[in-house]
């Protein structure tokens, strides 16, 4: 699982379809600047009434598959009219949406996108604080996002201006693992372990009577003197 955490550059998600564009970016490494190339991934956000949905850019991700690890996040802060907009919703108990291009399309309608929403208010009240994860199959192609926000709960506390222009967003890459193989060949590996060791002792594989023949014979001559004994004499009969 890729784990990557920003306080002013937040978020999004990573995939190795080949549907999705390759970009390079420059970056600082070691106070020294490298080109860093992989997959370019776009999150989009919405914070709108539901019936006048509107998704914008939130950010981007580069991610090369072949260097664990290497992710690369980058993410604008949100404008005075955005955190208007932010707060008139969460007034309005509406919700804050995100959504990721899960299969490209010819046009706008045609194609495919993963999406998750959380309330505006507790967005608002997390200081947009969030954590996202974004879930891929075994193939490297994105088959879902989620989103929650820390804390996720809506008290109606006054926030900041200011507390709402930078996300602090927590991403995490989820793929499935493989189920375990059956070890079939160990099995039988200690199967033949076993019968090449009582082949060794042939004192084990006797049968129960022969282990256990004077405990039989011992019972049974018992029962026959038991049974042989006379009988006592019935009352009243003379001697």
């Amino acid at each position: 699982m890729a784990v990557a955490r920003l306080r002013s550059f937040g978020l999004l998600l990573v995939t190795v379809s080949e549907t999705l564009g390759s970009s390079c970016r420059m970056r600082v490494v070691n106070g020294r600047e490298s080109e860093v190339c992989g997959l370019e991934v776009q999150l989009e956000h919405s914070f709108e009434l539901d019936n006048s949905i509107h998704f914008t850019k939130r950010g981007s991700l580069l991610w090369n598959p072949l260097l664990e690890g290497s992710v690369t996040l980058s993410q604008k802060q949100l404008t005075e009219e955005e955190r208007t907009k932010m707060r008139e919703i969460a007034s309005l108990n509406g919700v804050y949406r995100i959504r990721t291009l899960r299969k490209p399309g010819f046009d706008e309608g045609s194609a495919q996108y993963a999406t998750s929403f959380v309330p505006a208010c507790s967005m608002v009240e997390s200081h947009l604080s969030d954590h996202i994860t974004v879930h891929m199959d075994l193939a490297g192609n994105i088959i879902g996002v989620s989103i929650v926000t820390v804390p996720g709960s809506c008290t109606g506390a006054e926030v900041e201006d200011v507390d709402l222009e930078l996300f602090n967003t927590t991403v995490h890459v989820q793929q499935p693992v493989a189920a375990a193989v059956p070890e079939t060949a160990a099995f039988i590996e200690r199967l033949e372990m076993e019968q090449a060791q009582k082949a060794k002792n042939p004192q084990e594989q006797k049968s129960f009577f022969a282990k256990y023949w004077y405990i039989i014979l011992g019972g049974a001559v018992f029962l026959m003197i038991t049974n042989s004994a006379p009988g006592p004499r019935e009352q009243g009969q003379q001697a």
